[in-house]
């Protein structure tokens, strides 16, 4: 973010000024729109460049930088972390049931989810009983009503599947 300029850091002949309170007081030159803000005790700012004659308001610089931080905090939206729910390959339908819980509260907590489930040894052979497996957590979470936009289609990795998914 880049400081705004105030008082003779601004190079334009003319601005338009906003008075502390909001109220427009129209094109004036820059000499006599310094000299408003420095009778009220408070510095002009200049808020935009992008037309002519830029914006400038009058008012106190400190509370101004103050407001645009708060501003930028406000923006930060949070965009969802990615949260594991791991499947073993002998797991029982009541564990996956509690696995398939946990990845519907992160789902509403608008979080992705990655579906993992581990192969070791002998079971690498066996990933078509891995995908059913993955495939009934999922029919169990559209069970519980909520929509789901798989980012990752189910894909063969080096330690077993894995796939992503979010809530629409």
């Amino acid at each position: 973010m880049s400081k705004p300029l105030i008082n003779q850091q601004i190079r334009a002949r003319e601005v338009r000024i906003v008075d502390e309170k909001g109220l427009q007081l129209g094109i004036v030159p820059i000499r006599e729109a310094i000299f408003m803000a420095e009778e009220k005790g408070l510095d002009l700012i200049q808020v935009t460049e992008k037309v002519d004659p830029p914006v400038c308001r009058i008012g106190d610089y400190g509370k101004y930088l103050y407001s645009l931080k708060k501003k930028d905090k406000g923006i930060k939206v949070k965009t969802g972390e990615l949260k594991n729910v791991r499947l073993s390959f002998n797991i029982s339908d009541n564990d996956l049931n509690t696995r398939a819980n946990n990845a519907i509260k992160f789902l509403k907590n608008k979080e992705k989810v990655r579906i993992e489930l581990i192969l070791r040894g002998r079971e690498k052979g066996l990933d078509q009983v891995g995908k059913e497996k993955i495939k009934k957590l999922i029919e169990f979470i559209e069970k519980q009503e909520i929509e789901i936009k798989i980012e990752k289609e189910l894909k063969r990795e080096p330690r077993g599947l894995s796939m992503i998914i979010s809530k629409k």
